[in-house]
């Protein structure tokens, strides 16, 4: 009867631990969030700009009128590592070679695209064409060492057969050639659940923007764009961070990056930051 009751102690203790979590990955920045600044205060200023927040890994969206030799300098005297980067698609369909030279010259892990043009609502042809461009993409990448990547955006979630574009983009992408980035306001605006799209494909999804949406903000749009002033700092928005984190952090998302579109991102990147080591489920 004692160890009966030993036992349970035990069991309770471990299931309070395994209910138990806290974020566990580096929290890494989009460096598009700091557009403004770039632009205004330049290249140098903005990199140590983003040192003094304590991170480490980023994102890029550009060079900012600088070679990529250039920035990757930059980067490395501030010891930021460029871990990923976003392309423009039109570049992935016809200048893929100088778009893979460009990744390597970066010292990119992964290299993206954030964005598939496409007329008024996305169609399965322009699915199909994105389909193609990705798996050359993934395999002239993959050749140099680097894995291709696709950001969701929100509009791929038109309806389709018994599921969605989404579901015909990630299943017919070569797995070996190409993997996702979640944006996850980009899954809730449109009216998806995060959780639940990681571990529908658990083996595709590497790397993560972490954003959140303003409270009343409606959801169920597919157009793709939002005001970026509902962009707020993590935790004051519509998100379920503690279910987005289990289920990413069971899959094994490998990157995480705080992106914030908003005119404010400079005064809330560091609040998100807190809230991020301060997050306990």
């Amino acid at each position: 009867m004692k160890f009966f009751a030993t036992l349970c102690v035990v069991l309770a203790s471990a299931a309070s631990v395994l209910a138990d979590g806290s974020f566990t990955g580096t929290a890494g920045l989009q460096l598009y969030s700091l557009r403004s600044q770039f632009k205004l205060r330049g290249v140098p200023w903005t990199l140590d700009r983003v040192k003094s927040f304590g991170i480490t890994e980023v994102e890029l969206a550009g060079t900012y009128d600088l070679t990529a030799e250039q920035f990757r300098a930059e980067l490395d005297k501030r010891g930021l590592v460029p871990v990923s980067g976003h392309f423009p698609y039109g570049r992935y369909k016809n200048d893929l070679d100088k778009v893979v030279a460009e990744a390597k010259t970066l010292g990119l892990k992964y290299a993206g695209c954030a964005w598939i043009d496409h007329k008024d609502s996305f169609d399965e042809a322009e699915c199909q064409d994105a389909i193609a461009t990705f798996n050359r993409a993934g395999e002239a990448l993959a050749a140099a060492g680097i894995t291709f990547f696709y950001h969701c955006h929100g509009y791929e979630f038109e309806k389709h057969a018994q599921g969605t574009l989404m579901d015909v983009l990630i299943t017919g992408t070569n797995p070996s050639l190409v993997s996702y980035e979640m944006d996850v306001l980009w899954v809730v605006f449109p009216g998806q659940d995060p959780a639940a799209l990681l571990e529908k494909y658990p083996d595709r999804w590497k790397l993560m923007h972490l954003k959140d949406l303003k409270k009343g903000v409606a959801t169920g749009s597919l157009s793709g764009g939002t005001d970026v002033k509902n962009d707020v700092a993590l935790g004051t928005g519509q998100m379920n961070w503690p279910a987005i984190f289990s289920a990413a952090q069971k899959i094994g998302v490998k990157h995480y990056f705080i992106e914030d579109e908003s005119p404010t991102s400079e005064e809330q990147i560091p609040a998100s930051l807190g809230f991020l080591k301060a997050l306990k489920w």
